[in-house]
């Protein structure tokens, strides 16, 4: 975060209906209960605490496309989220959001566009989450939420926040795939999107890794929004997550990787998703987490 005094705001999005999982709703409140608010107060941080409530709604899996499902839910509770993100971007206030699935981007994104005239991305994540509607293997919506941010899919979901302007892919780093569909590489190649595989780790290291990514999405922006998957983590380290892919960030590349983004200065906003307690061991993926957003916002070792 660009300055260590700068209040935190922490937004909870119980919502699950981006992913084929049920669970993650589940998340935001477990993060909380594994110790959240005593490791803001060990930093001495300010911080408030409210939840994105859903609008009423009757859940239609298929009430648009069977290529979007849940459509209409997940429309209703990102344009509500984008709004909150929003409100408290331009108050100068740090948003954090804890998910729910990783479709709660569409609404966290699109409230900082409204703020930032130039944002860039860090997004760390098993998966590009790059699918549209014609490349979905599943029509979940958690899987094409960097997509739709990047201008991608959907105008109904695209237009959520009621810009046109989209995020530049030049400005997007995707750190720690290791799951990417054919539709997604190809996209990745054709708009030049900086994407570090996990193979891409294994060879330069985490610190190379993270520095490039530093310096990539701050570049010519004006604001930098870590989007994190817990899936990106190793699933033997944090199994909390319905869609685990093997050979993931081990607990001090993950660390390490949070430490780095504080030491840089260039957040000003960052979410935690897809943490489903429903596969949790004990609560350790949450613990986690809590430790993970603890070196984001400066905990130290020494």
């Amino acid at each position: 975060m660009k300055n260590p005094n700068t209040p935190v705001s922490i937004l909870t999005v119980p919502f699950d209906l981006g992913a084929s999982q049920r669970g993650t709703k589940l998340g935001p409140e477990a993060i909380l209960k594994a110790g959240l608010v005593n490791k803001l107060h060990s930093l001495q941080m300010k911080h408030t605490i409210h939840e994105v409530h859903f609008p009423p709604f009757i859940e239609e899996r298929y009430s648009s496309s069977p290529r979007l499902n849940y459509l209409n839910e997940n429309i209703r509770i990102h344009s509500k989220l984008a709004d909150e993100v929003y409100r408290i971007s331009k108050n100068g206030v740090f948003p954090l959001i804890l998910g729910g699935d990783h479709s709660i981007a569409i609404g966290t994104i699109s409230g900082l566009r409204k703020h930032y005239q130039n944002l860039g991305i860090i997004w760390m994540d098993a998966h590009s989450d790059l699918n549209t509607p014609l490349t979905t293997p599943s029509g979940n919506i958690h899987g094409m939420s960097l997509a739709v941010n990047l201008g991608m899919g959907d105008p109904k979901l695209t237009s959520i926040g009621g810009l046109k302007s989209t995020i530049d892919p030049k400005d997007v780093v995707i750190v720690g795939a290791r799951s990417i569909d054919h539709g997604e590489r190809e996209l990745i190649r054709r708009e030049g999107i900086t994407c570090f595989t996990m193979h891409d780790i294994d060879k330069l290291g985490m610190a190379h890794v993270m520095q490039e990514a530093i310096r990539i999405s701050s570049s010519g922006t004006d604001g930098v929004h870590l989007s994190f998957d817990i899936d990106s983590i190793d699933p033997q380290i944090a199994p909390a997550t319905g869609t685990p892919v093997p050979g993931g960030l081990s607990y001090r590349e993950v660390h390490l990787a949070m430490e780095m983004l504080y030491e840089s200065s260039i957040l000003t906003s960052a979410e935690i998703v897809e943490n489903n307690p429903l596969f949790d061991d004990h609560e350790r993926s949450s613990e986690l987490l809590v430790g993970l957003i603890g070196s984001l916002l400066g905990e130290r070792i020494l």
